[in-house]
């Protein structure tokens, strides 16, 4: 797996770049003070932006000293820094204004070749102003304005680190599609007691692993297993079954082992990659089915639905078409769960079934390209623009994908709050149609993009 990417931070002594570094990786990891110096050494912490991942550096502040000083040291140490990373945050104090140290560090970073993005802190309030302003004559491009201390201006941080982080985010896809036939499929089988899981499960590996029995209720445990499967092209893929407790009605879950039997079968739900929801042939689909789908669906996991038993179902088309029409209304947020038909005694189907949860893992997986990702948008939009509520305009720029696993997507733009929720579906939908992510769970959030110190908007 590659490294995340690193963003270091860098700027003269106490404009904030240990309170940014400590609000980017979520804790207090670097010492924060008035007094100029605190930071010496170089400290490195994972750090998530709005579903951005990466390593940042919180170096010491740069200052024009012999090289053989403490300070001189910390300078080499910081010039180490960049050069190391895929890109150098330069801040400076927007109340202060540029400073001959802010040029100085400036002209050296013009001189460098890693990518600059500058950003100038305590940005809050009029003192702030004339020193934005100044911040375009170090010749970086347009400074982000912002507060480290208060949280502000991190959309527009977002934005400009994108780039950097994507691009090798990108490279680690490509690492990861090419190993992932090594990984082990995380597949957990779920389902009211005595739907047959356990005894899916021996089937599937062939002996009497779990314990079975017409008693309901006999797993207790969410059992683990190893396993490699051999696919239809002959090739061996790794499995990590996962068999869980029946999860009743909470209603009806009074013994205290049970609760925490279907507890712990929530967290198997968590761990796993694919869910397979096995319901019972004999007894079609019931709400509390459709209730673990949703759990499954919240929890941002790829969902299969299998219906067991179906050597002894009777009216095996009616039965299916029944299914597949009640699924259609009670999971109107994922259309299209696959839906297949299993018998765990006679081992039909089951071939299907792992073959269908490797290709729904490697689209729950998936990362879309930044170009295919906005021409597709901009195309979403041009069919059908999004409304103007009171005549006010709302405008959307782009979107980007900030995750997988499951897919993730922010849209920005201005007036974001103002867009309804049925034109979010539209786009949702848009997405599983046109661009191939089916029924797996898609998470699309909006970010208004704009200076927060800007009362106009």
């Amino acid at each position: 797996m590659a490294k995340l990417p690193t963003i270091a931070i860098v700027g003269r002594p106490n404009v904030g770049k240990s309170t940014l570094f400590n609000r980017l990786v979520g804790k207090r990891l670097a010492l924060v003070d008035d007094r100029p110096g605190v930071t010496r050494d170089r400290r490195e912490g994972d750090a998530s932006l709005l579903g951005l991942e990466f390593r940042v550096i919180d170096t010491a502040g740069y200052e024009d000293e012999d090289p053989d000083t403490l300070p001189g040291r910390m300078r080499a140490q910081t010039t180490a820094a960049v050069r190391e990373a895929d890109a150098a945050l330069f801040l400076i104090d927007a109340r202060a204004g540029v400073t001959p140290l802010d040029e100085e560090i400036g002209r050296w970073l013009r001189s460098e070749t890693t990518p600059v993005i500058l950003a100038a802190n305590k940005a809050e309030g009029r003192a702030g102003e004339s020193g934005l302003l100044e911040a375009w004559s170090l010749g970086l491009g347009e400074p982000i304005p912002m507060s480290a201390e208060h949280g502000e201006g991190v959309v527009d941080l977002f934005e400009h680190i994108r780039p950097h982080v994507e691009r090798e985010e990108a490279r680690e896809e490509e690492e990861y599609a090419e190993d992932e036939n090594d990984r082990p499929l995380k597949l957990a089988i779920v389902g009211r007691p005595n739907a047959g899981k356990s005894t899916l499960i021996n089937r599937i590996l062939e002996e009497e692993r779990l314990i079975t029995g017409p008693e309901a209720g006999i797993t207790r445990d969410s059992i683990s297993i190893d396993w490699e499967w051999q696919a239809p092209d002959g090739r061996l893929r790794p499995v990590r079954l996962i068999d869980t407790a029946g999860m009743r009605k909470r209603a009806k879950v009074q013994d205290k082992l049970e609760k925490l039997s279907v507890a712990d079968g929530r967290r198997a739900v968590e761990f796993a990659e694919v869910i397979v929801l096995l319901l019972d042939a004999t007894l079609g689909l019931e709400a509390q089915d459709l209730r673990i789908a949703d759990y499954v669906l919240q929890e941002g996991r790829a969902l299969l639905i299998a219906i067991n038993k179906w050597d002894v179902a009777e009216n095996h088309s009616q039965l299916f078409q029944g299914i597949s029409a009640a699924l259609q209304d009670g999971l109107s947020q994922a259309p299209g769960v696959p839906l297949l038909s299993v018998s765990a005694m006679t081992g039909k189907g089951l071939d299907q079934l792992l073959e269908a949860a490797f290709k729904v893992r490697e689209v729950w997986s998936r990362r879309v390209s930044t170009g295919q990702l906005n021409r597709w948008f901009e195309a979403a939009i041009e069919r059908n623009p999004p409304p103007a509520p009171g005549g006010k305009r709302i405008k959307l720029r782009y979107i980007t994908q900030v995750n997988t696993r499951p897919p993730s997507f922010v849209i920005f733009g201005n007036r974001l709050e103002m867009l309804p929720d049925s034109y979010l579906r539209y786009l949702t939908n848009g997405m599983r149609k046109e661009l191939d992510f089916g029924a797996v769970p898609v998470r699309l959030q909006t970010r208004t993009s704009k200076n927060p110190f800007n009362k106009d908007g």
